[in-house]
């Protein structure tokens, strides 16, 4: 009797144990509210934070088509609790099997202005439809049909201009007007749509519903390929059947590492995310960041970020297809090595160190988070790169092409030689047929004893040190609407600036210590969170107020 009073005691233990283990509620942040609502009624159909991130993924690709779309890719980061596992779905595009390194050349050598950012020819070839099938086939628990069923609602019905819609379009009306069928949905008799007008996509509908009922055959093959071939190469195009068949998503290990207590997972390459955060930490790791006065410590951070941003010009690109160094650029030691070289009050020319190539990421992307009540989590950043990608829409399939073939180097091999923004890059990020282009988007999880946060953002070659003042919010016990309202600044080697938001640095303490400032008036960034904190057994969520999303708890 007494040993079967011992194991009732230990299974009640134990089942108490379990259950302050799992999060008491579900929640979603994304950058539009039809979005969010679309994961939500997934979550309650009985479905998992996997079959929530297909229907907020799709769900955006319709409604938020100046940052993502099935024409795009991205990076989804998961987190399994019952298997207590992690992986990242790798939905990046790829160059066609047709480029190479000269296609965005004239006979002289030099850049073609616009080559790489209009038109088809900007486009490489799409991973989001494949990495959607994934999602749902090994990690969700409704059929995809279920899943997709909100945005292709939201394709038929439609969707309200508002004026962050009206600005992108704006942004890249000339684009979208080169193509008649993407003018026809996007535009208003050729021009930018007043606010309220309603944006229907029936041909996109049809494209979404071929992928639910055939999985990756409905977009890379049938009808929707064909429409996606023809329609490419009578612009100008290089697309081939060989490029749709031949695409596939790749599982990747995160990178990871520690930081004060927190164990840091974020997106691998080709991503330089993962890399470039976790050298930025490791630089910071052994300050007491909380206790310096607040130039001293922005000081710190931007030469941290100036060094991490140096390395990823150098080093970072396709792990398929060059040799990163990662055990070095990892490692704490090495952190230390490059915190050693920051002077105390003296910023960093960036001139005087090793001089290399630098080169931006996407202009404008996406990021949602999920955590289900399950405790699994998907933090998710996905992209077209500039607003609405190359403006190229093929008749009859309703997909918006990306331009994400900018995101390789448009002339690698000469240090300073520009490409079509200005910005120069390097021979590790070169262009080559099946290659992935180097990103910055960085879906992490910031994972301590007490709070655990799922987190991400657009914001091109910004996106890294967004996530890292967010991790340091983290770690320093602020709340999620502190951190996604925060003003923030950013360095990136090169050009040698500080870029801020108003209030976000001691603008004349940094300038004594030779920081070249940068204000960056309208803002930046769209970041979306959700935080677990298991102390408290609370779930809270928020998103940037400099956008137009919406996070739910329930």
């Amino acid at each position: 009797m007494r040993s079967m009073w011992i194991l009732w005691f230990y299974l009640c233990l134990i089942l108490q144990a379990g259950a302050v283990t799992l999060p008491p509620k579900a929640a979603i942040a994304s950058a539009h509210p039809m979005a969010t609502e679309a994961g939500l009624s997934i979550l309650r159909a009985g479905g998992n934070a996997f079959d929530a991130a297909v229907a907020v993924s799709a769900t955006l690709a319709v409604v938020e088509p100046y940052s993502s779309g099935l024409g795009g890719g991205g990076f989804w980061l998961l987190h399994l609790e019952k298997e207590k596992r992690q992986v990242m779905i790798d939905g990046r595009e790829v160059a066609p099997l047709r480029a190479h390194r000269g296609m965005y050349l004239d006979r002289t050598g030099e850049v073609v202005p616009g080559l790489s950012v209009d038109g088809p020819l900007a486009a490489g070839i799409p991973g989001e439809p494949a990495a959607l099938v994934h999602l749902a086939s090994q990690y969700g628990r409704l059929p995809l049909s279920q899943s997709l069923a909100p945005a292709i609602r939201a394709a038929r019905e439609g969707f309200k201009v508002t004026p962050h819609y009206r600005r992108m379009a704006k942004f890249r009306l000339q684009a979208l007007r080169a193509s008649p069928a993407a003018a026809r949905v996007f535009l208003h008799n050729n021009a930018v749509p007043p606010p309220g007008y309603v944006i229907r996509q029936p041909d996109l509908a049809r494209t979404l519903e071929a992928l639910a009922r055939r999985g990756r055959e409905g977009f890379y093959a049938g009808e929707v390929a064909r429409r996606l071939l023809e329609g490419s190469r009578r612009a100008g195009g290089i697309w081939t059947q060989a490029d749709l068949r031949q695409y596939r998503i790749k599982e990747r290990k995160p990178i990871v590492g520690q930081y004060h207590g927190y164990r840091i997972v974020s997106a691998a390459p080709p991503s330089s995310g993962g890399v470039a955060l976790l050298t930025m930490l490791n630089i910071l790791q052994d300050d007491a960041l909380r206790t310096l006065p607040a130039a001293r410590r922005q000081h710190l951070i931007i030469e941290a970020m100036r060094r991490a941003y140096r390395d990823r010009a150098e080093y970072l690109g396709d792990a398929d297809f060059v040799t990163i160094p990662l055990d070095r650029l990892l490692s704490r030691d090495y952190g230390r090595q490059l915190r050693r070289r920051i002077l105390p009050e003296k910023a960093t020319p960036s001139e005087t160190l090793v001089p290399v190539a630098a080169k931006q990421s996407g202009f404008h992307t996406t990021h949602f988070s999920i955590l289900d009540k399950e405790g699994n989590r998907v933090a998710a950043t996905l992209s077209i790169n500039y607003p609405f990608g190359s403006g190229f829409m093929p008749p009859g399939s309703g997909v918006l092409l990306n331009d994400e073939m900018d995101d390789f180097s448009a002339k690698p091999g000469k240090p300073g030689t520009p490409n079509v923004y200005g910005l120069v890059g390097g021979t590790a990020n070169a262009i080559e047929a099946g290659k992935r282009m180097l990103s910055s988007m960085s879906p992490t999880f910031v994972e301590g004893p007490q709070r655990i946060a799922i987190l991400g953002t657009p914001g091109g070659s910004r996106i890294i040190t967004m996530v890292l003042h967010a991790v340091l919010g983290v770690v320093e016990g602020k709340g999620v609407q502190q951190i996604v309202s925060q003003p923030r600044y950013h360095h990136q080697y090169l050009p040698d600036v500080v870029q801020f938001e108003q209030g976000a640095i001691e603008e004349e303490a940094l300038q004594r210590m030779g920081h070249r400032l940068k204000l960056i008036r309208n803002g930046y960034g769209n970041m979306q969170i959700v935080l677990w904190e298991k102390d408290k057994q609370r779930v809270t969520a928020a998103s940037d107020p400099r956008g137009e999303g919406m996070a739910q708890v329930e």
